[in-house]
């Protein structure tokens, strides 16, 4: 059995075989919390099975922000701890499967991801494809839909909030944003998170994207729109640039930041 380590050697509390039988493809923390605040974070690793041979890959493209959102599950945990939140988090790189796209999406299994080719991506079946699906995708869904019906049952809110990180630089074209809010029409959560960080902002500096570096419309909000938004539960999506969330300290900061904003939010 080896352990798997999350970004900067910060242990997951999670086995996996060598072999790749005995995968959990999905890690829930903190399940009783009372919060009403439901984190979840869909790219927390880079791990992947022996089995894949990293893709084709080299070690440094899997420590990329291709293979998964560096310190993104550092600031989901602290989160979960300060909130007493309920954090959700996918077990496998983005690379075999990204579970934040629908089914239908073309980059589900990406054949390339910014400027990296990823050969073991190229030209799979329908039973591989599949597989990756029931190995990743399908479990991950399933149990956010299983930990929101217990919820329910027990009359607990469910307000969801996916974590995730971003590169500084992407395909060349920098990005001035320290944090990005995404929200669709329904901004009952979101537009209250902007005006909190940029409250702060007066004071620190913030550059707040809204609905930057992505939007709904880049496909990125499939998570929120499949357990959030067809319930009409509050909802919104959070990107930290990841030189921001690149250690400790930064792991610290956003995570008290975004924390204290949310724990202000006060939605009849």
């Amino acid at each position: 059995m080896a352990e798997i380590r999350g970004s900067h050697g910060n242990d997951m509390h999670t086995r996996y075989s060598d072999a790749g039988g005995d995968i959990p493809a999905v890690t829930v923390l903190n399940e009783q919390g009372e919060s009403p605040y439901l984190l979840i974070c869909e790219h927390a690793t880079n791990f992947m099975p022996e089995r894949f041979a990293r893709l084709g890959l080299s070690e440094a493209d899997m420590s990329a922000h291709i293979a998964w959102d560096p310190g993104a599950a550092e600031v989901a945990r602290r989160m979960s701890k300060a909130l007493d939140a309920t954090l959700v988090e996918a077990g496998l790189s983005r690379l075999l499967i990204d579970c934040n796209r629908p089914l239908s999406a073309p980059d589900l299994i990406p054949e390339i991801s910014e400027f990296t080719v990823i050969p073991g991506n190229h030209n799979l079946s329908e039973a591989e494809r599949q597989e990756r699906i029931s190995l990743s995708h399908k479990p991950f869904h399933d149990k956010i839909e299983e930990v929101i019906e217990a919820r329910k049952k027990r009359g607990q809110e469910s307000r969801v909030i996916t974590i995730h990180s971003y590169t500084p630089v992407y395909k060349g074209v920098g990005r001035p944003w320290e944090i990005g809010i995404i929200h669709d029409a329904d901004d009952r959560l979101g537009a209250r998170m902007i005006a909190g960080l940029r409250k702060d902002g007066e004071s620190s500096g913030i550059n707040v994207g809204v609905n930057q570096p992505y939007s709904p419309d880049d496909r990125v909000y499939y998570t929120v729109e499949c357990h959030a938004r067809k319930r009409g539960d509050l909802c919104a999506m959070v990107e930290i640039r990841n030189n921001e969330i690149a250690d400790e300290k930064g792991h610290a900061l956003w995570a008290a930041r975004l924390s204290s904003i949310l724990q202000e939010i006060e939605i009849t």
